[in-house]
């Protein structure tokens, strides 16, 4: 993951930056937009089975694509 401010942990991203990098997917402020949004599109499937509303087939369609495909430029357009 290219590093950015969205993807940043801490200011050990920098000279130890070959010893964290991995540690980016699970502890920076995308992965924490990420991991919201992946959370959220759950909740929403969990009601819809729980009968509170029903998710057309489309809306289900859409938001597994959500999950699929989400990037930094999600993050960056929900951040702001």
């Amino acid at each position: 993951m290219e590093l950015t401010t969205l993807s940043a942990i801490s200011a050990i991203d920098g000279r130890y930056r070959k010893q964290v990098q991995h540690l980016d997917e699970y502890f920076s402020e995308y992965a924490l937009i990420k991991y919201r949004v992946l959370v959220e599109i759950e909740y929403l499937f969990l009601l819809s089975k729980k009968k509170f509303f029903k998710l057309s087939d489309k809306t289900v369609k859409h938001l597994n694509k959500i999950k699929a495909d989400f990037g930094l430029e999600d993050a960056q357009e929900i951040k702001q």
